[in-house]
């Protein structure tokens, strides 16, 4: 829950130090510029508030690896939601909004995991998850988009080292197989969710892995 927290609290400071300008370049989504993404965090800050007020009794459905929806065909921006994620984001208008709307529920989500009973147990997509468990699957999604958020931004800070390495220990366990070790995290995490193509030596690194990456993870 530490861990949520960190990863969390970096990406929201990340968002929070762009320039206006930035708010209208490309992000590592598909067909999102920055701001459309922004947008999505918001959005996903809502989910993690609204999911942690949905207790339930029963036993749990899922953990962190078993959390995500895993295909090899890779989004096209066409899905209806993130289409909405798009107008929304542009019926903002001025950066500054957004910036706002992600601090004011973004703190808000924020405060409640850590003020969530670890080994409680909420739903959410029809599944059952131990709170633990729900929040962790977050420590990957936020530094994906962290990664995301600065995929053309050389200046904008980098997301936590330890939760590069956590979400790389996840990823594995959700592709059943260790990336190479002469891979760095960041590295390991955009070729093994598609974020970026490797190179033919990290092709023959990857061995008979590379038949099998990249996992888009939904």
């Amino acid at each position: 829950m530490d861990l949520f927290s960190h990863t969390w609290a970096a990406l929201r400071a990340a968002v929070a130090g762009l320039p206006d300008e930035d708010f209208v370049r490309p992000s590592g989504c598909t067909g999102w510029l920055v701001r459309d993404l922004v947008c999505h965090l918001v959005i996903d800050a809502q989910d993690v508030l609204i999911t942690l007020a949905t207790p339930v009794a029963s036993e749990p459905t899922r953990d962190a690896v078993t959390y995500w929806e895993v295909s090899t065909t890779p989004p096209t921006g066409d899905d209806p939601l993130d289409a909405l994620t798009v107008r929304l984001a542009a019926a903002y208008e001025e950066p500054w909004l957004l910036r706002f709307h992600l601090d004011d529920v973004g703190s808000a989500a924020g405060r409640a995991a850590v003020l969530a009973d670890p080994t409680g147990r909420v739903g959410t997509r029809d599944e059952v998850f131990t709170v633990d468990e729900y929040l962790t699957t977050y420590v990957l999604e936020w530094t994906l988009h962290h990664l995301d958020l600065i995929a053309h931004l050389p200046d904008a800070a980098d997301p936590p080292p330890e939760g590069l390495a956590r979400s790389r220990a996840l990823l594995e366990s959700i592709a059943g197989a260790a990336l190479p070790a002469s891979l760095s995290d960041r590295d390991a995490l955009l070729i093994g969710t598609g974020r970026r193509a490797p190179t033919e030596a990290e092709t023959a690194r990857l061995g008979s892995l590379a038949t099998r990456l990249p996992l888009f993870l939904g």
